[in-house]
């Protein structure tokens, strides 16, 4: 494995690849896509992101390592008033006689972004049960 962090994560790339994709052709589809990240200087920057995450997560002030968990839990929170408790409020105000309308979010911002990071986390249990990282 190389020192270069570029060169390595395209080497790490490379191994992800050939797991997600046993399929030659589409294995080497993606990799082609991931030389063409590398020679256009976007795995660089990628690289240097990573490293910038690694500092902000271990540092011991809560505004710079836990801004992350707080959009997890913003987003949670969306997601449940969205679709759990603004429904069974408006059903439980229904049958109380009494209903009330809650007001319907703008999910088209937020459900990218939790995905995105449901994503990340399904990934990241997923290496830590084929014990990759501990």
């Amino acid at each position: 494995m190389s020192l270069d962090p570029v060169t390595a994560l395209l080497d790490i790339g490379g191994k992800v690849i050939d797991r997600i994709w046993p399929d030659p052709t589409q294995a080497a589809n993606a990799k082609l896509e991931l030389f063409k990240l590398q020679q256009s200087g976007d795995l660089a920057l990628i690289a240097g992101q990573m490293e910038i995450n690694k500092v902000e997560a271990a540092s011991a002030s809560v505004f710079t390592s836990g801004w992350r968990p707080a959009i997890g839990w913003v987003c949670g929170a969306g997601f449940a008033v969205q679709f759990v408790i603004g429904p069974l409020g408006e059903w439980a105000s229904a049958l109380a006689g009494h209903p009330v309308k809650f007001p319907q979010m703008d999910t088209g911002t937020m459900m990218p972004l939790l995905f995105g990071m449901l994503g990340l986390g399904a990934y990241r249990t997923a290496e830590k049960i084929q014990g990759v990282t501990k």
